[in-house]
């Protein structure tokens, strides 16, 4: 499924993660561990931040200047709501460039959906996009191996692809990022969070 077509599907739905059947506490521990991390909370951004609102209110509490991406127009619709005082770019994070370098990236449940052969170059781009020292948090599937697919969701068919453990890290340490954590937290399920850092130029 290319991203057009996702983000067509989530503007379908996107009203599930701005309701009260939306679990709002999902992600945040795992970011509160990423912020640990974090050296200097200057400037942040959501990947794929949707319409909860609840990860850039996180990441605002702790003095950040957050903006917010995705690629559904009706997920920003909500999102701006929420916070419109917050900078949010309509953009495909496949073809998006990175405005600045961040102290703090969050991926949350979002850059699995790009395809399979995007992954890589995305990765990388946010990995590129870090200032020093800066953090990533992102969410793939805790597999070994490469690999893809799709399934149904509140009536809509969601794209999802994993590069497989092994590559993720090495694409880590081919951008200079040291993996600071990494876990399947949602066990027997093959949700895997990681939570990397840049190295800092001495």
């Amino acid at each position: 499924m290319n991203p057009v077509q996702q983000a067509q599907n989530c503007d379908k739905i996107a009203a599930h993660w701005d309701s009260d059947r939306f679990n709002r506490h999902n992600g945040l521990a795992q970011h509160k561990r990423a912020l640990q991390f974090v050296k200097n909370n200057n400037r942040a951004i959501d990947i794929g931040c949707g319409s909860s609102g609840r990860i850039i209110d996180l990441i605002l509490n702790e003095g950040f200047n957050v903006e917010g991406l995705d690629f559904s127009a009706e997920m920003l619709k909500l999102a701006r709501a929420r916070h419109p005082d917050v900078v949010f770019h309509h953009a495909n994070i496949c073809e998006w460039q990175l405005p600045y370098q961040y102290d703090f990236v969050s991926a949350w449940d979002s850059i699995w959906h790009v395809p399979l052969d995007q992954q890589e170059s995305v990765l990388r781009k946010l990995c590129n996009g870090l200032a020093d020292d800066g953090v990533i948090i992102f969410t793939s599937g805790a597999v070994d191996s490469a690999g893809d697919g799709s399934n149904p969701f509140l009536g809509q068919e969601l794209y999802h692809a994993a590069l497989g453990i092994q590559n993720l890290l090495k694409i880590l340490s081919d951008s200079e990022c040291i993996c600071r954590h990494l876990e399947n937290d949602d066990w027997p399920n093959q949700h895997l969070y990681i939570i990397a850092q840049k190295r800092s130029v001495e």
